[in-house]
């Protein structure tokens, strides 16, 4: 098994007698400086004899019996296996659930009669009955006051820490100043600004008020943002004037403004003085304050149903879905990260996203609930500096998109910084590639596993994920979300390799409701029995069952496409570029790079007299003015027409194959 071509030092390792000594005895010898080639040439040498066809993706991370034991899941490990694990987390709700409240330490003023009432059926199903809480005082109460909650820096600021006592009394003024203000529980408070320490005081505050958070991405146009004002009712809303990017200053009140936001509580991007004047009835971040207090707020206690956060998730049509959030929901997110990420009480998780998109509560919950503490940097992740501010705040769990960790790689932004403290690596949002996530793992000495997570906003976590109690393969899922199960059918609603993936029926955390579709019509009608005769969800990814109980996704089976970690739909960038002159048809999807990684925008254009290169150009520049600038075109495609049904429907489908054939 030596290859002359490898520095002496691998020779022992590499004459060990399978693929899982090799490996195991290579990774304790690489170090991060080493060159990735070199990491990837041993990583191919160690595995050589490996069949994938019956054994699946050869893992580069194992747990050894102490990184099991010391894990979340360890205690339960010694009652079966993990794969026995999870079958009793979805045959017994009542066991795992119970587990995980205790965990958590959730706060009940009135506990559950019981964990699942589904005697009306799956779909009708509800989770927590005759519960009383409000799952914000979860992140405070029973909690040392001294302990670390956020721990934050600006780009070329100290490092700085608020404990879980700060947080709880800045929360408390926010709330009482909603109170003071005349907000009443239920009322929806938008928040559109960058992740901050600011924000997530203010997020955690609306919810003690017993108010409802509406999500809306800071990096929206402002008919975007009206849009979600409008479905969601906000009565007011949170904002910056700008937003810093560096030596940039990037208007947001502008937009807010221009949306026909209501009233609206600014803060300073800069820390300054406010660069914009204010219209009659919005306030400063400051006069807004001063109408709350420092002293404890009494939380408004609900029932488990109450909404917490209002998020969307774009559907097939130009609307996006009006996802609700409850009091349940947070419990599903800080649940998983038990299971999958192991996030442990002392733990510093960073994860860059913002409150726009699921990932923002997941964060603040997934942290605060397990006793852990949130790491923000107040500025752009893609550079050194961000690298360096998760090695100065001990991060331990660091949640990454795949965009982000290929721009780390090529432009060399972790070289010479230590992630030792970095336990493990979490990855959602896109498609990820093998080669960006064996580099990931090999930034820290004898490598960290990446968790893979995928989910979604109306499941309020994940559903097929990766746990540091498991092998990881780059690139792969290796189990089911706990508490959750799902089938992969084909076209014909049988069981297959690989299909489209239907989730069973019920799973805490999941929505019940939409503000502004019909749950049942985007969920349940026409969905086919599970297996085993169970009710089945739809979610519309495509999935791929590997041997050796991996799996791997392929994307979105219906015309929602992931782009940017940001999940958007076709018919939304259709519309934006639909006016651009020369353009008779237009068809917007995603596709596959060669070799994996995330989805890149494609255009089918039908239209006389067109450049491709000029199109993409106008295209980009009106998918930027009229609806997200993180959204990039890859590339126009010309077509004499666009394939579609007898009904007239546009077959994306076929399109997305003619552009991934060689």
């Amino acid at each position: 098994m030596l290859d002359s071509t490898f520095p002496p030092r691998f020779a022992d390792a590499l004459a060990q007698a399978d693929g899982p000594a090799r490996w195991t005895a290579l990774r304790a010898l690489l170090r991060p400086s080493d060159p990735f080639d070199l990491h990837r040439a041993l990583f191919t040498a160690a595995w050589a004899d490996h069949d994938t066809a019956e054994f699946g993706p050869a893992p580069a991370w194992s747990p050894t019996d102490e990184e099991l034991t010391a894990s979340r899941m360890g205690p339960l490990l010694a009652e079966g296996s993990f794969a026995e694990l999870h079958r009793r987390s979805v045959a017994e709700p009542e066991r795992w659930w119970r587990y995980v409240l205790d965990e958590l330490q959730i706060t009940f003023r009135t506990p559950p009669d019981r964990m699942l009432d589904a005697d009306g059926g799956a779909e009708a199903a509800a989770w927590l009955p005759g519960a009383k809480l409000n799952i914000a005082e979860s992140c405070f109460a029973g909690r040392d006051p001294d302990e670390a909650a956020v721990i934050v820096q600006g780009p070329g600021g100290p490092l700085t820490t608020i404990t879980r006592g700060q947080l709880h009394r800045r929360a408390s003024r926010v709330a009482r100043a909603l109170h003071a203000q005349g907000f009443l529980p239920g009322d929806a408070i938008a928040g559109c600004m960058p992740m901050t320490a600011s924000s997530v005081e203010i997020y955690l505050g609306v919810v003690l008020a017993g108010c409802v958070f509406v999500s809306i991405a800071d990096s929206f146009s402002a008919d975007e943002i009206a849009t979600r004002l409008r479905i969601s009712g906000a009565r007011a809303i949170v904002t910056q004037d700008v937003i810093v990017r560096g030596a940039r200053s990037l208007p947001l009140f502008d937009r807010v403004v221009a949306a026909q936001a209501p009233a609206a509580i600014v803060l300073s991007g800069t820390g300054g003085p406010l660069s914009v004047t204010l219209r009659d009835g919005d306030c400063t971040w400051e006069d807004f304050q001063a109408l709350g207090s420092d002293e404890l707020v009494e939380p408004v206690i609900v029932g488990p149903d109450a909404t917490t956060n209002i998020l969307f998730s774009s559907g097939t049509t130009g609307e996006p879905k009006a996802i609700p959030w409850t009091q349940v929901t947070p419990i599903k997110a800080a649940g998983d990260a038990i299971a999958h990420q192991d996030v442990r009480p002392g733990d510093v998780v960073a994860w860059p996203t913002n409150l726009g998109w699921m990932m923002g509560p997941w964060l603040i919950y997934a942290a605060l609930l397990n006793g852990a503490s949130i790491a923000l940097f107040e500025g752009a992740p893609h550079g050194p500096d961000f690298c360096r501010f998760v090695r100065d705040a001990r991060v331990t769990m660091l949640g990454v998109v795949p965009s982000l960790v290929r721009a780390w790689r090529t432009d060399g932004a972790t070289d010479g910084v230590d992630w030792s403290s970095v336990r493990c690596f979490s990855s959602t949002g896109e498609a990820s590639g093998f080669d960006d996530y064996l580099w990931l793992m090999s930034r820290v000495p004898n490598y960290r596993p990446v968790v893979e997570y995928c989910g979604g906003t109306e499941i309020g976590g994940g559903y097929i994920c990766g746990s540091v109690a498991q092998p990881q393969a780059p690139a792969t899922f290796s189990t089911p979300a706990f508490g959750c199960d799902f089938a992969v059918l084909d076209d014909t609603g049988a069981p297959t390799t690989l299909g489209e993936l239907a989730l069973i029926a019920p799973m805490l955390g999941s929505s019940s409701r939409l503000l502004n579709r019909d749950h049942h019509t985007v969920y349940f009608a026409g969905m086919p029995p599970g297996p085993s005769g169970q009710t089945l969800r739809r979610h519309g990814d495509q999935m791929e069952r590997l041997p050796g109980g991996f799996l791997r996704a392929h994307g979105r089976a219906d015309d929602t496409m992931n782009l940017g970690g940001i999940k958007v739909s076709s018919a939304e960038i259709e519309r934006v570029v639909a006016g651009l002159d020369g353009i008779t048809e237009c068809a917007a999807i995603a596709v596959a790079p060669p070799g994996g990684g995330p989805s890149e925008l494609v255009l089918c254009v039908v239209g006389g007299g067109l450049d491709p290169d000029d199109l993409r150009g106008s295209a980009q520049q009106a998918i930027r003015s009229g609806l997200n600038p993180l959204f990039k075109v890859a590339r126009v495609r010309l077509i004499e027409q666009l394939p579609r049904t007898a009904s007239g429907k546009v077959m994306r489908r076929i399109l997305r194959r003619a552009e991934e054939t060689p």
